[in-house]
């Protein structure tokens, strides 16, 4: 069995353990842990304000006895519907403290999706920001959320910024009226309430519950323990331990994996600080990596391309940076150039390294090793995780180099979907090994040196004329052509192969598009694809559809694509009439495609 011969294992730095001793704590006991050990650190700096790991604490014990005061008990939960700010992470420990259990949402959900949300994770409680108060006003009948509890930005900052807020921003708030229902965060951190002492739990017991993407399909609850994110935390610290004074830029959201178990709670568990973005934009991180020099950053693809396509990054200093991480989507090789080569520029020596992972093993399986850099692989697996390419609908493992589906075993595997029995066994299986492993859905191979290939998620592969198309390999040729930004390779209906291609593109300059430019990278596919993955059909957008953090959503344009097919359909019937000539912004179409017959 390759797997069971770990071939990655020379490609380790020499500080990089095989296997990592992880104790049996909650999260709260390892920020307990982290706080007698560095009390007068720095934990996290807000937009300013900053607290030590002594006042983090004090503040997740206070808030812990409110939370009980107000009635949450062991096993209950607790949505946490905020940005990344104090509150969310002061709530986040407090809550695994009394043995509550945390339900993760982005804060800009709409009354639907929160609603949704909080009925599949049975919340008793929710907190989120004054400014979504109207989120959740008119739902809350309909769901079992007892306690809504609402905080303000100005809660943590510091005086001027305070003003500044409530005489721009703040001003559009409006104000709440008065709801039995509402706690404030400031009442109930202001009060005194007994001392609670941490509620006994099992590391393993379900303490959080993250969501997977949905582009495809509904949502489903991913169940994790503490141990799951502290061996997390304990894996990512080990890719480099972490010194006196290093910081993160905490931009990706809390309310998914990557954002939550590397750029919050790696940090907070070794003495790390959290520097807390809660609104993305370029021109703010380029602003922070200014002035508060991070060591570390983390973020998608799209984010390294905005920072590196804004002009303002040639006069911020990058030589702070000692480690710049990508996952949540595969990394196009173009876009790390432009970003390494900007940084370079800019006084850095930054290597942006690719990872892979999924939320149901909390997020990050692999990473790209420091000084082996494949073309194309997402890295080697981490310490303790063991990969392995079985082929399709088996357990059998793969040859290197042939294709099939990537499975994961190792400590940060979920303990399944919430809920769904039946999905947790389609995807969590035991294996003649006796291991626990994850079907990721995911095709990929496998080197002979242990590096991962990431192909294409199993459910997304367009079959055109019996051959396999992978939207990923387009997505790449398309990506790096000078004037493209952004693109997105769907499957769409076709009389005779069943699937060609179309592909969705942003340009970097939108006055370009024409029809003249979609035949031009229709060529430049030709001359860096296979005839059967060369798209038919181009179209361009001033914007692609993203999903929460920054992926585009494929899922939308399928679905928008097959609306739109239908309705013409519809008017063929209605009108006796040929399709119509195609009326988008600017698109173009070829005869070029996979042959009918291979």
């Amino acid at each position: 069995m390759m797997y069971e011969k770990k071939p990655w294992l020379k490609y380790y730095e020499s500080y990089i353990p095989e296997s990592i001793d992880y104790p049996k704590k909650t999260m709260y006991e390892a920020i307990y842990d982290a706080s007698m050990k560095y009390p007068d650190r720095i934990a996290y700096d807000f937009l300013d304000l900053t607290s030590t790991y002594r006042e983090f604490l004090a503040d997740i014990d206070r808030f812990a006895n409110a939370l009980y005061a107000l009635g949450l008990r062991k096993g209950d939960r607790i949505t946490i519907c905020m940005p990344n700010c104090p509150q969310a992470i002061i709530c986040f420990y407090a809550a695994n403290k009394i043995g509550g259990i945390t339900s993760m949402i982005h804060p800009l959900s709409p009354p639907k999706e929160v609603k949704f949300y909080l009925n599949l994770s049975k919340s008793k409680y929710a907190i989120t920001l004054d400014a979504f108060y109207g989120n959740f006003k008119d739902i809350l009948e309909s769901t079992s959320v007892e306690k809504l509890i609402l905080a303000k930005i100005t809660d943590y900052l510091p005086t001027l910024k305070k003003i500044g807020f409530k005489l721009t921003s703040g001003r559009k708030i409006k104000k709440v009226p008065f709801d039995p229902r509402v706690s404030w965060w400031e009442d109930l951190m202001e009060n005194e309430y007994s001392q609670i002492e941490k509620i006994k739990m099992d590391p393993d017991e379900l303490a959080v519950i993250l969501y997977s993407g949905g582009t495809t399909g509904v949502p489903k609850g991913i169940e994790l323990s503490s141990h799951n994110l502290n061996c997390l935390a304990m894996q990512a610290t080990a890719q480099g331990p972490l010194v006196e004074g290093d910081s993160v830029l905490s931009i990706l959201p809390i309310f998914h994996g990557f954002g939550l178990g590397v750029c919050v709670h790696t940090f907070l568990i070794d003495g790390g600080k959290c520097i807390l973005v809660p609104k993305f934009s370029a021109e703010t991180v380029l602003n922070l990596i200014k002035t508060k020099k991070p060591a570390y950053m983390a973020g998608v693809p799209t984010l390294y391309a905005a920072l590196a396509r804004n002009p303002k990054i040639s006069k911020v200093d990058f030589s702070c940076i000692k480690g710049a991480f990508c996952g949540g989507d595969h990394l196009p090789h173009d876009i790390k150039l432009e970003f390494e080569n900007a940084a370079s520029k800019s006084g850095g020596n930054v290597v942006l390294r690719e990872g892979y992972g999924l939320t149901e093993s909390v997020t990050g399986v692999t990473i790209m090793p420091k000084n082996s850099y494949r073309q194309g692989s997402v890295g080697i697996p981490l310490s303790d995780i063991i990969i392995k390419i079985v082929k399709l609908d088996t357990f059998e493992e793969a040859l290197p180099g042939e294709e099939g589906e990537i499975c994961v075993s190792g400590p940060t595997l979920m303990r399944g979907y919430l809920d769904h029995p039946e999905e947790t066994e389609k995807t969590v299986k035991v294996h003649p090994d006796g291991k626990r492993w994850l079907h990721t859905g995911d095709a990929g191979h496998m080197d002979p040196d242990g590096f991962i290939y990431f192909k294409q998620r199993l459910k997304r592969i367009i079959i055109s004329s019996g051959m396999n198309v992978y939207p990923s390999q387009i997505e790449d040729v398309l990506d790096s052509h000078p004037l493209v930004a952004l693109s997105c390779a769907i499957g769409i209906p076709h009389p005779h192969k069943m699937k060609s291609v179309k592909a969705f593109i942003s340009l970097k300059d939108p006055s370009k598009a024409s029809k003249e430019l979609a035949k031009e990278l229709m060529d430049y596919c030709q001359e860096h694809l296979i005839k059967w993955s060369c798209p038919e059909e181009i179209e361009f957008r001033k914007e692609l559809p993203l999903t929460l953090i920054g992926k585009v959503a494929y899922g939308v344009l399928e679905k928008e694509e097959l609306e739109k097919r239908k309705n013409r359909e519809m008017d063929k019937i209605q009108n006796k009439e040929g399709f119509p000539e195609t009326t988008m912004d600017i698109s173009c179409s070829s005869s070029l495609g996979a042959p009918d017959n291979p």
